[in-house]
């Protein structure tokens, strides 16, 4: 399984780059916010992959998180959804978008990505929302770490791995910390999420005992 790739991008195409590492040419299929956000043509890249693997054809597909790979993994899992699915939905809504519309059973921001229908929205949302929690609460959602910059007589050589990536900023610790506070407290999962996911929304930057806080009354029974 090719797990990251780290290299230099030598193409890039409407749906897809092509990044050299170590002298061989990866084919690697991305989201249009993916695309987006790589360097040009020459520059140092480095992508999280699945390997998609079918009779007739091996196809990889990159990620800037793994996060968002693991997210386009769970969305190839629901019946009906393809690799240009999961694509089209993670291009439209990023990973943190995904979390949020699934956690909050927000089928129409799915429905949203190009050649998403309502019925297939609808059957993501059910399907994975009780996954949210896990995903929303992993704890190295880090961007894939930038390869390193090759010197000028190096135009040819290997570029090396990156480093290991870094460990979850604030934010995230905040998330997953609540998560497991509302859950101790005997919410389900799934309302958990919802909550959390909420609260992130009206105040991005939350530390764990204002994100708490802001849970618990969302979660309080109203009069």
């Amino acid at each position: 399984m090719i797990g990251r790739l780290t290299g230099r991008l030598d193409y890039r195409a409407s749906d897809h780059v092509l990044i050299d590492v170590r002298g061989v040419g990866y084919v690697v299929y991305c989201s249009d916010r993916t695309l987006a956000a790589l360097p040009g043509p020459g520059e140092a890249v480095s992508l999280y992959t699945d390997l998609l693997v079918r009779e007739d054809i091996l196809q990889l597909f990159g990620f800037p998180s793994l996060v968002e790979k693991e997210w386009h993994r769970l969305l190839m899992s629901v019946q009906g959804v393809g690799a240009k699915a999961s694509l089209a939905i993670l291009g439209t809504l990023g990973a943190d978008g995904v979390s949020r519309a699934i956690a909050l059973g927000d089928w129409s921001a799915v429905k949203a990505a190009k050649g998403i229908g309502p019925k297939i929205a609808q059957r993501i949302v059910l399907d994975l929302k009780d996954k949210a929690p896990t995903v929303m609460a992993m704890t190295a959602p880090a961007t894939a770490p930038a390869a390193p910059a090759a010197s000028p007589a190096e135009d040819t050589a290997v570029i090396e791995p990156a480093a290991p990536a870094p460990v979850a900023p604030p934010a995230s610790t905040a998330q997953a910390d609540a998560l497991s506070a509302l859950t101790n407290l005997g919410y389900g999962p799934s309302e958990a999420a919802a909550a959390v996911a909420t609260a992130l929304g009206d105040t991005p930057g939350a530390d764990t005992s204002a994100l708490i806080r802001a849970c618990l009354r969302l979660l309080a029974p109203k009069d």
